[in-house]
């Protein structure tokens, strides 16, 4: 970026006032982010954390991904993600339920609006199963390593029912007030760039505090943060090579009529994403692998014995402190990448999109035969985008095994790793699309140079 396009920042007074507004709002998520859920133990969580087991690793990973919140068990211990979660689920059904497709395809406008409202009322029931399955989750890995339960009155029986009924509301409200937080970004401040910039903050946040925990290891300080260091830029090269990556597929355009005389017809390209899904089969992929740990979760405290070893079993798989799990989330995100840019790519439809203009793809025909050739296209270039994905997935449990074969103790920071793989994916993502959107803000208030090195 170029000095005058850093001060063109502040002298134009609507890019100035989105920017202050966008900081502002963030502050505030950063401030909330430290008020507590009522009857919370965060020294149960912190113990898991320090334990250097792989449930500390597990809820590591949670903690960095919602920024802070778990460790304080903050009423935005849950981020923004049951609203991704309900986002993802109504985009997968457009497409199944006949009457929704129909009802996108007749006023794609009106279309979008009813998927925002239902996404904005399934949200809410989202939350608050989270809210109760990430208690029970956090309460049955305190009682296996011997510690105090994080919420030590939680239940639908007896004197806790007040209680419990005021944690899942109070973490379902913030959970709804950070969503209300990424929406006003999006409207006031950074377009369209509220819910990315709420999950970044939280990343970004983490960061200092957890280097410092590794530079405070005097035996190992220097190692670890020459192999973090060398891990951490390679994997941001990755990931911008992979996300920077295109498919160009050829495109004639018809000429155009000029006067009485036709123009000759014009050669585009369409280009196609290696990695067109983005972060989203990691957190549909980690979403549904903790579903079955929370559903056992209600039955580990029965009566009948089966019932109990059963649910242990299936939180001990699915919790995410065994090798099952990893194995799970890597297959689960390759797929889940497959099918979730299936999923987007037929709602854009360009085979009948490229017909209505005009436009061919030279030796295939329109309509249906180019849609099919470009879905061909498409799946051979995301199979690469898709291995990368689940390689980034499981980048934590691979790097904490290298790190044992060395010799080298993690503790419980083995969580750092993640900041090298799915962190960092979101973070270069977050940045380089802010950074298009300040340079396309620049350019309608009179900025023609470029914000980006190119």
């Amino acid at each position: 970026m170029k000095w005058s396009a850093w001060r063109y920042l502040w002298t134009a007074q609507d890019v100035r006032r989105k920017l202050l507004i966008t900081i502002g709002i963030l502050a505030i998520y950063r401030f909330v982010s430290h008020v507590p859920v009522p009857g919370a133990n965060p020294e149960a969580i912190a113990g898991i954390l320090g334990s250097g087991s792989a449930a500390g690793s597990f809820i590591g990973i949670l903690d960095l991904l919602s920024g802070g919140t778990v460790k304080n068990f903050s009423v935005l211990a849950m981020g923004v993600y049951p609203y991704i979660t309900a986002q993802i689920i109504i985009q997968l059904l457009v497409p199944i339920v006949p009457a929704f497709k129909a009802r996108m395809e007749d006023d794609p406008r009106e279309g979008r609006k009813w998927m925002e409202k239902w996404t904005y009322i399934l949200a809410v029931p989202m939350a608050a199963l989270q809210a109760i399955g990430q208690i029970n989750i956090f309460n049955s890995l305190a009682q296996q390593a011997g510690l105090p339960r994080v919420i030590s009155n939680f239940g639908l029986s007896g004197d806790a029912v007040l209680l419990t009924i005021t944690i899942i509301l109070s973490m379902t409200a913030g959970t709804m007030f950070a969503i209300w937080l990424g929406e006003l970004i999006s409207e006031y401040g950074i377009r369209n760039q509220g819910l990315s910039l709420i999950i970044f903050s939280g990343i970004v946040s983490q960061i200092p505090s957890t280097f410092i925990g590794l530079w405070a290891d005097e035996q190992t300080r220097w190692f670890t943060m020459s192999f973090m260091l060398i891990v951490t830029t390679l994997i941001i090269f990755a990931i911008v090579y992979v996300q920077q990556g295109r498919r160009q597929v050829p495109v004639m355009y018809p000429g155009r009529r000029v006067g009485s005389r036709m123009s000759m017809p014009v050669k585009g390209t369409l280009p196609l994403m290696v990695n067109m899904a983005g972060m989203i089969p990691l957190i549909f992929a980690q979403s549904l692998l903790t579903f079955p740990a929370i559903i056992a979760s209600y039955f580990l405290q029965s009566t009948t014995t089966w019932v109990a070893n059963f649910a242990t079993t299936v939180q001990n798989l699915f919790g995410g402190n065994s090798n099952f799990y990893w194995i799970m989330y890597f297959l689960m995100v390759v797929l889940f990448s497959f099918f979730y840019t299936d999923v987007l790519f037929s709602q854009q439809n360009y085979g009948e999109n490229l017909k209505k203009v005009g436009a061919q793809i030279p030796g295939v025909s329109r309509g249906a035969p180019t849609q099919r050739y470009l879905t061909r296209v498409l799946r051979r270039i995301t199979l690469p985008g898709a291995l990368f994905l689940g390689f980034v997935a499981v980048l934590p449990f691979v790097l904490s095994l290298l790190m044992q074969a060395l010799g080298v103790g993690m503790g419980g920071r083995s969580s750092v790793l993640l900041v090298n793989s799915a962190g960092l994916l979101i973070v270069v993502g977050v940045v380089r699309d802010t950074f298009f959107n300040i340079d396309a803000e620049l350019k309608l208030h009179g900025y023609d140079d470029t914000l980006l090195i190119r």
